[in-house]
């Protein structure tokens, strides 16, 4: 089982290398691609991929489906899970790893492993709530919503877009922040995106959790993870995976992991970054959207902006 993960491992960061290498034969045009007008990574995302999406894939009511706009806390959550899941059923720790975890990277044979795979099954996507087919909501999928406030989003998307050789960079931080106002920035809009969400707070096969009452306090919000999940752990489980789920560890697995790609995904993991980037008129601008959008809806007071967000 350890030569076959160790083996995994190599596949991925094998294919993270030479996907950055034909990237940097590509014009910065020809690294985005729209789909239903919405920007995504040519190199990683496909219209066949979308499609087999909505007619192959097939979800699962005890599937684990992780969804949240970029650099809300995906890769934390999902590695919090992939600890979490061995512990439910030790069947799954072989198969963790087989596929890329985003249901629209990859080319769409990789439904077919997925197919194979025991429960709980482990997934998630950064799609807007109404381009996630209709199959998982009918079939009562559980989805755990992960959320982040807007400024640190926007700051740790733009060091995101100028760290990763699979997208174009950006020149300056003014240029990608009218960008990410706009909507104008891959997988669209985060505002769009939470008053979607904010429409679900309710049902019951969605859970919504925030990176800050993460970083505040990671065993409760594992437990809660867990008991949404309906997965039985032990107090020394949860304490296991908190202790190996903060940032520091993972930044650290994933310097033997794959260093490339961890230094993609992992920086600085902190709650109030934005105050480094933001200017008082650019956070004026972005308090006035957040009223606009979110202020006085569950979701909004979730978000806690005035204490995550104000100056």
């Amino acid at each position: 089982m350890e030569g076959e993960h160790q083996n995994q491992e190599t596949d991925q960061k094998q294919q993270f290398d030479s996907i950055s290498r034909l990237a940097a034969t590509k014009t910065p045009e020809e690294l985005v691609f729209l789909y239903k007008g919405i920007q995504y990574p040519s190199l990683l995302c496909s219209p066949e991929t979308f499609e087999a999406l909505e007619k192959v894939f097939q979800p699962r009511p005890d599937d684990a489906m992780i969804i949240s706009y970029p650099k809300c806390g995906f890769n934390w959550v999902f590695q919090l899970l992939t600890s979490m899941a061995p512990m439910v059923n030790k069947n799954v720790e072989g198969h963790i790893d087989k596929v890329i975890p985003l249901l629209e990277f990859g080319k769409p044979e990789k439904f077919k492993v997925m197919e194979e795979s025991p429960a709980p099954r482990m997934y998630g996507t950064h799609l807007y709530y109404g381009d996630i087919p209709q199959s998982f909501f009918q079939n009562n999928t559980k989805m755990l919503v992960i959320f982040r406030n807007p400024k640190d989003t926007a700051v740790s998307f733009f060091h995101f877009y100028n760290k990763n050789p699979l997208i174009p960079s950006f020149k300056s931080w003014d240029e990608f922040f009218t960008r990410f106002m706009s909507g104008e920035v891959m997988w669209g809009s985060y505002f769009k995106y939470a008053v979607t969400w904010n429409k679900h707070m309710d049902n019951p096969n969605v859970m919504v959790v925030t990176y800050e009452e993460l970083k505040a306090d990671l065993a409760a919000g594992i437990k809660k993870i867990a008991e949404f999940l309906k997965y039985t752990l032990t107090e020394e489980q949860v304490q296991s995976i908190a202790e190996g789920g903060t940032f520091g560890a993972m930044q650290e697995k994933y310097k033997t992991k794959n260093a490339s790609f961890g230094q993609v995904l992992f920086r600085k993991g902190e709650v109030g970054d934005w105050k480094n980037l933001f200017t008082e008129a650019q956070s004026r601008e972005m308090d006035a959207k957040f009223e606009e959008c979110l202020a006085g809806t569950a979701l909004g007071k979730k978000l806690n902006y005035n204490v995550y967000c104000k100056y």
